[in-house]
């Protein structure tokens, strides 16, 4: 066996709920809670593969951060600092520059969303919900690809 074969020991602390939910969802598979902790990493991790590439950066990521945006502000705390990083660090791209006022957005609580878009997009959307409005006026501004295009985002097919 390899080196980079090895398998490793972590520990992390999750609530009670979360252990309960892990359990429950490993009884019902069949498997090991560890099997769970792994198949939800992995997971995780080829979600986020884009973040890997240098070259998938700014606006190449908003489709992305509007999908796990939830998550972002329960899990992760994320301050808008730390998004503004995420998304423009490695940005050597003007064209693709993200405003931090639009990445303020995408850490905005979804009780606020809707008044924040009112007072900033000038195309009114009445006949949409808050997150689906979000999602429009980020991709119009910054004319990106609708989620399905985006190869980056796509699951990888294994052979």
């Amino acid at each position: 066996m390899k080196l980079s074969e090895l398998k490793h020991i972590i520990s992390l602390r999750i609530e009670n709920s979360l252990r309960n939910a892990v359990q429950v969802t490993a009884s019902r598979f069949y498997v090991r809670e560890s099997d769970i902790y792994r198949f939800a990493i992995n997971y995780m991790l080829k979600r986020l593969r884009c973040l890997h590439e240098d070259d998938f950066t700014g606006s190449d990521l908003l489709p992305l951060m509007l999908d796990i945006r939830e998550d972002l502000i329960d899990s992760l705390s994320l301050k808008k600092h730390q998004l503004f990083n995420i998304i423009n660090g490695n940005n050597t791209h003007p064209d693709k520059f993200v405003a931090m006022s639009d990445i303020e957005l995408l850490l905005t609580p979804r009780h606020l969303l809707k008044q924040r878009l009112q007072k900033i997009d000038d195309t009114p959307r009445t006949d949409v919900d808050t997150e689906t409005w979000l999602k429009q006026y980020l991709l119009e501004k910054y004319q990106s690809l609708p989620l399905q295009e985006i190869p980056a985002l796509q699951p990888q097919s294994s052979n």
